[in-house]
Formats: C-alpha cells, sequence, structure tokens
C-alpha cells in the first residue's frame, strides 16, 4: 500500500456533540491514522463547537471544522465535505456520521483492498448483526448478520456510513446531491457511480459499530420489502427521496415497482406506527414533492 495516500476522513455531525467525541476518539485510535479528519457541523445548536475547542480536539493540526450557516440534512453535510477534502488534495475520503464508532483497524482493512476506480464501504455492525439490510449481489439475498458478509464483496449500495470514494470518481460523477437533504442520498450516488461503471463493494473486515436500523422485512406477492419504522419527518424524506430516485433512474418501473412499494409501507405504517395520521401526511407530502420535484428541506413547511 502507498502510504503517501492523502485520505480524509469526514465526520457530518449535528446535535449530537456525546456522540460526536466517541467518533473522534475512534478516529483518532486507528491503525492507519487518517491525514486529516474533517468535521462537518451542520448549524448544531447543542455547543458541539464550544464542546470540541473545551476537550481540545480543534488544537490539533490534522482536525479540522467546517461550520456550516445552516443546516443542509446530511446529504448536504458530506457533499460540503467531500467537496473541500478533494479541493483540499484528498486522495480518498472516507465519509461517516458522527454516531459511528470505527473499531481500531476499519480504516487499514478498508485500504487493503482500495482501488481508484471503484467505491468502497466498511460494514456497519452492531453487535453480531448488520445495523443495515445488506443486499449482496453475488447471491442476490439480504443479509442481517456480519459473519453473512465476507472480505470483500459487491454490493447493491452502502450508506455514507465508512463509505470510501476516490478523486477519481469524485472528478468522474461530482458530488452527492444535497438537495435530498437526508434519506437516500447514499443510494443515489451509488446508482449514479455504477451508471458511470464503479463498482459498489462492501470490506468485511472494515467495521464500524452503529445504531441498528429498526427494521423488519415483509412479503408482498411474493417480493421482499425491508421496512423502515420512521417518525414522520423522517418519513418524508424517505417517501420523497425514492420517488425522486426512481424517476432517474427506473424508468416505468417507477409506476409498475416504486409506486405499488411506497403504497405498501404507507399501510405497513398505518398498522404498525403510532401516529397514524401524521404518517399518512408525511407519505402524500413526500409522495406530492416526489412528483413535482420539490427538493431540499421541507418537512417544516408541511408541518412535519
Amino acid at each position: 500500500m502507498n502510504k503517501a495516500l492523502s485520505i480524509f476522513c469526514v465526520v457530518v455531525t449535528f446535535n449530537r456533540k456525546e456522540l460526536l467525541l466517541l467518533c473522534l476518539q475512534a478516529l483518532s485510535t486507528q491503525t492507519q491514522r487518517p491525514s486529516k479528519i474533517l468535521i462537518v457541523d451542520n448549524a448544531s445548536t447543542d455547543g458541539t463547537i464550544r464542546t470540541l475547542q473545551q476537550n481540545g480536539w480543534l488544537e490539533q493540526p490534522n482536525i479540522q471544522l467546517i461550520a456550516l450557516k445552516e443546516n443542509t440534512g446530511g446529504a448536504g453535510g458530506f457533499s460540503a465535505g467531500m467537496q473541500y477534502a478533494f479541493e483540499q488534495g484528498a486522495d480518498y475520503v472516507w465519509m461517516m456520521d458522527d454516531d459511528a464508532v470505527p473499531h481500531p483497524t476499519a480504516l487499514e482493512e478498508i485500504m487493503r483492498y482500495a482501488t481508484p476506480e471503484h467505491i468502497y464501504g466498511s460494514l456497519a455492525v452492531h453487535g453480531e448483526d448488520t445495523a443495515w439490510a445488506t443486499t449482496l449481489l453475488a447471491e442476490n439475498k439480504t443479509v442481517h448478520l456480519k459473519k453473512q458478509v465476507s472480505e470483500l464483496v459487491e454490493v447493491q449500495s452502502l450508506p455514507f456510513l465508512g463509505f470510501l470514494t476516490s478523486k477519481e470518481i469524485y472528478q468522474n460523477i461530482g458530488l452527492p446531491d444535497a438537495s435530498y437533504f437526508i434519506a437516500a442520498d447514499d443510494v443515489e450516488y451509488c446508482m449514479r457511480a455504477q451508471h458511470f461503471g464503479h463498482k459498489i463493494l462492501i470490506c468485511g473486515f472494515s467495521q464500524i459499530e452503529h445504531p441498528k436500523s429498526d427494521r423488519y422485512e415483509s412479503n408482498i406477492l411474493g417480493k421482499k420489502i425491508t421496512y423502515l419504522n420512521l417518525v414522520p419527518w423522517k418519513r418524508y424524506y424517505d417517501t420523497r427521496n425514492r420517488f425522486l430516485i426512481a424517476k432517474k433512474y427506473y424508468g416505468f418501473k417507477l409506476y409498475t415497482q416504486t409506486v405499488p412499494s411506497l403504497i405498501f409501507r404507507l399501510i405497513v405504517a398505518l398498522r404498525s406506527e403510532k401516529d397514524r395520521l401524521k404518517q399518512f401526511k408525511a407519505f402524500f407530502a413526500g409522495f406530492y414533492d416526489g412528483v413535482f420535484n420539490k427538493t431540499g428541506r421541507r418537512h417544516d413547511k408541511w408541518g412535519l
């Protein structure tokens, strides 16, 4: 491995200063240290920057703060961090949320396999489980246990959670779409990369501890759908951004697959979620804004 490579770690944070400190501590004890750690603060109001100053993190020469003036969501934060990193000469960017706790060898393990042609991801784990449902392309199945993920395997998509991409890919496909605000911005970026011929690969030995998503699988007409339990304002973005992705990439399957799956998710939500009226409103708002391409931060405009 070429030790001269410049690897920037981008951590996006918003109002979770205690978790951010745990993430930074884990990054500072990596067996392979990142060249620089960029903290992208999404206009936190909980004293995040003051806490970083009081704990001496901003005095460290390899740590830099990017303080955004407004909350641009995860999508905006990752887009800003990636752009800054590559403009500052990074060869690779390794991105994650503030609630990620990389295992000590996480960066070293992922760099064993990294090449500029493809996107690589650390495996997000919660104990023996995967933190997110992971779809393995070769086997065409979704797995939920970390032992089911080998050292290097092609996947459908990766979350921005231990997400490693290169300067070459950035120059080829650009930045994450900040207009998504949150939810599925990582899915869209992976699909865009695949459209340009880049593979999406997960490194099973590079692991990041992360809270497990609240999910379960349901069958509809013989097809398995992974359903996420989400609060209404997050449901809005999940619905809208799924619709936007389908419009961009799926063609007629928007009508034959995406719209029916969104209706199914609405039915499940109305059965299982507490605030049914707000869940229905979130689905309607997300569907409406997806149809009419209303992007950016909009959940508050709908009263969600």
